[in-house]
């Protein structure tokens, strides 16, 4: 197909679409003559990625080019795959990281038998998670560790789903891009219903705010 039709089928401008290309996120098409290149269904799927990266995500596109890198790591196992294109999408931020909130994320890798975290600053993952305790302790918080553990284990249940979702795509390119549009989709979604569930939990913990009606 020609850029038009590529910018069609995706619903991407065709402006949009050479900013891409020139930016390295998305492989040069097969060129037909000085001025025209031909593009197939895995520039079309590439495209339909780099907009979920995007939009979704809302990943910068120099995150997005990282995210892309761990994607074509010519890696066989899928378990390292996800590990890398899960760093890539995690931006740890810019928040000063308090030495007691640091200490906090080591002891609860400790406490769930994984390796220490000698530096958080290793793994973007790690860094991000201190980051938020260190806000949280900025404000007042610093309880907030003791929810780590409960959180951990409830997460278990919606990881067991999203790796079930993952694990049954078809082809491995499949299986890599549900890694990515997965996990972008799925935090977008559990801060939505997570918003749900407080306003039913604290509807029947605390309740509505209205008036107990005296009894007859």
């Amino acid at each position: 197909m020609r850029v038009g039709e590529l910018s069609k089928r995706s619903g991407v401008p065709v402006a949009t679409i050479k900013y891409y290309l020139r930016e390295g996120l998305l492989p040069a098409g097969v060129l037909t003559s000085p001025n025209q290149a031909h593009y197939d269904d895995e520039h079309l799927r590439r495209l339909r990625l780099v907009r979920a990266l995007v939009d979704v995500g809302g990943l910068s596109i120099a995150a997005v080019r990282d995210v892309l890198a761990a994607v074509d790591t010519r890696d066989d196992s899928l378990h390292n795959k996800l590990g890398a294109v899960q760093e890539a999408i995690t931006q740890p931020g810019s928040v000063e990281l308090d030495p007691l909130a640091v200490a906090d994320v080591q002891a609860f890798f400790v406490r769930q038998g994984e390796r220490e975290c000698a530096d958080v600053t290793e793994s973007n993952v790690t860094h991000a998670l201190a980051a938020a305790l260190s806000a949280a302790r900025s404000v007042g918080h610093d309880d907030f560790r003791d929810l780590l553990d409960p959180y951990l284990e409830g997460l278990k249940i919606i990881a067991q789903a999203d790796v079930d979702y993952i694990a049954r795509r078809g082809s491995r390119d499949d299986v890599i891009e549900g890694m990515v549009v997965g996990t972008l989709i799925g935090d977008a979604v559990l801060k939505a219903v997570r918003r749900l569930a407080h306003a039913q939990v604290s509807r029947d913990v605390i309740g509505d705010g209205t008036p107990d009606q005296p009894s007859n």
